[in-house]
């Protein structure tokens, strides 16, 4: 496929008004014929506009996938405090029935960290989705294997996608890959040597830059 460039992307900025959350605003980028459609939420400290979310979205779209990313309140209203989950899976709810409808196909919903971990716990109390997609999922807390964060995920019929670094504190050893084997639909791509953000040891440090370069490895995983 052709790389889309940004002059061929619309951009359409959404206000998103719903009596169950506070109000958030959402960024829609539809590249020129896309072939799927992603909602992508950030992680916790993180927002829609930070760079890893901006990098992320722009490697999508050069590979032909529509992108809508939005922030959970907290974010939005400038706290750096993650959002509580009753709030998050609202959010959620919210972002999706407001982007959807200008989305050319059947959205995927997935989220760097707490982004995609509260995807899945939407999806699992009856949100729609053609699929979900984990970008480090943060399987359990650095130090503490013990305490797996995997309650939502057997739940879930649709096609589960994880892309998770090698080096990511927020799993261990083949705790991920025994997950992925359990799952009646799943499949995870490692990034060689790669924290939670994806960033290698002696690499690029420009988290917007790596995210971008992901770009083709996601859009595979959504193939």
């Amino acid at each position: 496929m052709d790389a889309h460039t940004l002059d061929e992307t619309s951009i359409v900025p959404v206000a998103i008004e719903h009596p169950t959350v506070p109000h958030v605003d959402a960024i829609v980028e539809l590249p020129r014929d896309p072939w799927a459609s992603l909602v992508l939420m950030h992680g916790a400290g993180g927002s829609a506009t930070s760079p890893w979310m901006v990098g992320a979205a722009r490697g999508l779209v050069a590979a032909g996938v529509a992108v809508a990313r939005a922030s959970f309140p907290n974010a939005q209203a400038g706290k750096r405090q993650p959002e509580r989950e009753p709030s998050a899976i609202a959010t959620w709810i919210a972002v999706m029935d407001a982007v959807a409808p200008l989305l050319p196909h059947a959205p995927w919903a997935g989220g760097k960290s707490f982004g995609g971990r509260m995807a899945a716990a939407a999806v699992a109390g009856g949100m729609p989705a053609a699929g979900l997609l984990y970008l480090g999922y943060p399987l359990h807390s650095p130090g503490k294997p013990e305490r797996l964060k995997d309650a939502h995920l057997d739940a879930i019929a649709l096609p589960q996608r994880f892309l998770q670094g090698t080096n990511d504190p927020f799993q261990s050893g083949d705790l991920l890959d025994r997950l992925v084997e359990r799952l009646p639909d799943a499949r995870v791509d490692w990034v060689a040597g790669g924290d939670h953000s994806f960033l290698v040891a002696k690499g690029d440090r420009d988290q917007q830059r790596v995210a971008e370069a992901l770009g083709p490895r996601i859009a595979a995983l959504l193939r």
